[in-house]
């Protein structure tokens, strides 16, 4: 739904104005003090006096256009408003008044009914529930709580699933000055969702980087589709997702259920959006500040200047959290900087110039200077705090941020600057800053550093998306299903893996024998040592019922086998028809796990990782939300802690993880093509050997279609 015209109107009308509302001072408070230029009419029924002006008893008797009508009426009288403003042309609303789905069935009943309305007459609605918007950047700002004064204005787009928080993160933003473009209080989203205004904030230019707090993600395709835009119109998008929830099997029957959850999906579809996933409203505001003022970084490798030795020790640990390389500088660095640096310091990365800094002013941006010249980093961090108090002279506090500030915007590499510690930033600051033009502050170093690692994460997926959308990066080749008529319940290996080989998947032969002969005619057609395992519809994870024989090397292994497992198949109840799966024995190389599973929001989600018996003691998964390419899953294998093992630890073949990820990729796009009547697809092990990649084992769950 377009927003533009919501956001940016000429003239207001405050509908339901009264001096007993708290709301209503405040939101024509707001309009009058901080910038809005056009007409605010107020309505009030009883007309008379209002907020000391005249008001208007309904909206048919306000002179002239209205933009945007700011809903204040009780709960039943809403619709009504709604109607005389359509009639009169006005088309877009901002509904303050709670009571409707928040509160039940009742309210969600009249939550409809404007629903309806607004659909039928084309009109666009912010909440209800919801206490409007600041548009800093256009001086509009209906908006039904107090705005701390003064109200910044900058570049980040905030938008807010909660209306409790929006003051506290709207103060905490002027704490850090950090400036808004918009702001928006979304309320009930009955119209105008968070997709509309993220998608209003991709084509704004004033914005350039938005933040996010989201309880839910109420429709992920239309989230993913805008979220894809800001990444390759260079936008960052900052989210604080909450609600994390436990790990929630999806089946009871794939190991990969048990591994995949609401918010490791989250996790997962964020990560391949470029969605930087932050922890706390200081992190998702600090985070979008920083990345609305550097951009893009070129690389994770960081030069660090400060003023303290205790500081460097603390900003090691946080690089090395973080995934950041603090690379020794160059011989010609060195060489530069101990021409600076007092004699008593140690040139190294981090780099502490010392407290000397105190007697030479200049020593700190002399260093700045010869680290930003290093080849062999990406950004420089820089420790600094703004000034807080003004001393009797401050010309020269002025002079020397002024200096710091032309030496950064002349580096030939990005310079993120950093506080100590997370602490406002004074009147004094602020106007230190201005006057300056010093860069934008992160608060704190904890803070700071991750948002320099966020910065980073999110710049590599950047230039993927962009190098993707080029053509830099081959398109996978579609992966065609064969004609399968979707079945119910679960496909047992025998049925799955016959699937998967029709399709191209590799996957260890296998024969499906029924007599205690045939058992034996198989292996020797395979040649020992052999494989057996009990086959039924329906049996899951035959292991766990001693149902597998491994390294039967004769005739009478083979014989003893197969009454053996077929004995313990058919003790489970509803097991069926029952035989034995032959296949020759496979060793060596690496076991994995490469596992489907729909999730109710997201849809298919992948799942990879070690596999075998390790699959959910050791959970050293990654997942990624389907459709994935190779290299997508090549990154995900890359996250493993078990990687290693891949990369043949200990003097083992190392596995090629192009192949693997070829392959992998592959399966997710056939379980893709099988429709939406599939719940799960699990291989597991998955073997790797080299440049070998085979299925072992495989299970296919279909949804119960009469159950929805």
């Amino acid at each position: 739904m377009p927003v533009g015209e919501l956001f940016n109107p000429r003239s207001i009308a405050l509908v339901g104005a009264t001096d007993k509302s708290g709301w209503s001072i405040s939101t024509l408070t707001n309009l009058r003090t901080h910038g809005f230029r056009g007409p605010v009419h107020l309505v009030n029924p009883r007309g008379g006096v209002v907020h000391g002006e005249q008001a208007h008893r309904s909206l048919s008797d306000i002179p002239g256009q209205v933009d945007l009508a700011y809903v204040m009426v009780p709960t039943t009288a809403v619709l009504p408003v709604l109607s005389e403003g359509a009639k009169l042309g006005i088309r877009n609303y901002v509904i303050l008044t709670a009571g409707f789905g928040e509160t039940g069935p009742e309210g969600a009943a009249l939550e409809a009914e404007i629903v309806d309305f607004a659909r039928e007459n084309d009109l666009t609605v912010l909440g209800p529930n919801g206490n409007g918007f600041i548009n800093a950047a256009a001086d509009v700002t209906p908006y039904g709580l107090p705005i701390p004064s003064p109200l910044l204005r900058g570049s980040v787009g905030v938008v807010l699933q909660s209306g409790a928080l929006a003051s506290s993160v709207l103060g905490f933003a002027q704490a850090r000055n950090v400036g808004i473009s918009l702001l928006t209080s979304m309320g009930n989203e009955s119209l105008v969702t968070v997709t509309d205004v993220i998608d209003y904030l991709v084509d704004d230019p004033a914005t350039k980087a938005i933040a996010l707090f989201l309880e839910s993600v109420r429709d992920p395709a239309a989230f993913s589709r805008a979220a894809r835009r800001a990444l390759l119109a260079g936008k960052p998008i900052v989210a604080l997702k909450i609600g994390r929830s436990r790990l929630a099997s999806r089946t009871a029957q794939a190991h990969t259920g048990a591994l995949v959850g609401d918010d490791n999906v989250i996790d997962a579809a964020f990560r391949q959006l470029g969605v930087v996933r932050v922890r706390s409203l200081e992190d998702l505001i600090i985070t979008a500040g920083l990345l609305a003022e550097v951009g893009p970084l070129p690389g994770p490798r960081i030069g660090v200047v400060t003023p303290s030795g205790g500081a460097s020790e603390i900003i090691a640990d946080r690089a090395e959290d973080e995934g950041l390389e603090l690379p020794a500088f160059a011989p010609e660095t060195v060489a530069r900087l101990r021409e600076i640096v007092p004699a008593f310091g140690t040139v190294q990365n981090p780099l502490d110039v010392t407290g000397y800094v105190l007697i030479d002013r200049t020593l700190l941006g002399r260093a700045l200077e010869a680290v930003t010249a290093d080849p062999g980093v990406d950004a420089v961090m820089l420790l600094s705090d703004l000034p807080r108090v003004a001393p009797p002279d401050p010309a020269p506090v002025y002079a020397m941020f002024s200096a710091s500030a032309k030496r950064m915007a002349d580096a030939p590499m990005p310079v993120v600057v950093v506080s100590n510690v997370l602490t406002d930033v004074t009147e004094f600051g602020r106007d230190v800053q201005r006057e300056a033009g010093f860069p934008y502050v992160a608060g704190g170093i904890e803070h700071g550093m991750h948002a320099i690692g966020a910065a980073v994460r999110w710049s590599r997926a950047y230039r993927a998306a962009v190098e993707a959308a080029n053509g830099a990066v081959p398109a996978e080749a579609a992966v065609s299903a064969p004609a399968v008529e979707a079945g119910t319940g679960m496909w047992a290996e025998h049925r799955a893996a016959a699937l998967l080989s029709s399709a191209g998947i590799p996957v260890v032969p296998g024969e499906l024998v029924y007599d205690e002969e045939s058992a034996v005619a198989a292996a020797v057609g395979f040649g020992y040592p052999v494989v057996l395992k009990a086959a039924a519809e329906g049996l899951g994870h035959k292991s766990d019922i001693g149902g597998v024989r491994l390294g039967l090397s004769d005739a009478r292994d083979v014989e003893r086998a197969y009454r053996e497992v077929v004995a313990a198949a058919a003790a489970v109840p509803g097991a069926g028809r029952v035989g034995a799966l032959v296949q020759p024995q496979r060793g060596g190389g690496v076991e994995l796990l490469a596992g489907i599973v729909r999730d109710p929001a997201w849809g298919l989600t992948l799942a990879v990782g070690l596999g075998g018996i390790w699959v959910e003691a050791l959970r050293d998964t990654a997942l990624r939300v389907v459709p994935v390419d190779a290299a997508e899953v090549r990154r995900a294998l890359d996250e493993l802690r078990g990687t290693a093992l891949l990369r043949g630890a200990r003097g083992t073949e190392p596995a090629d993880l192009d192949a693997v990820a070829e392959v992998v990729a592959r399966v997710a796009a056939f379980a893709e093509s099988l429709g939406d009547d599939l719940e799960s697809l699990e291989i597991n092990p998955l073997l790797v050997r080299g440049s070998h990649v085979e299925a072992l084992d495989a299970l296919i769950t279909w949804r119960d279609r009469a159950g929805g």
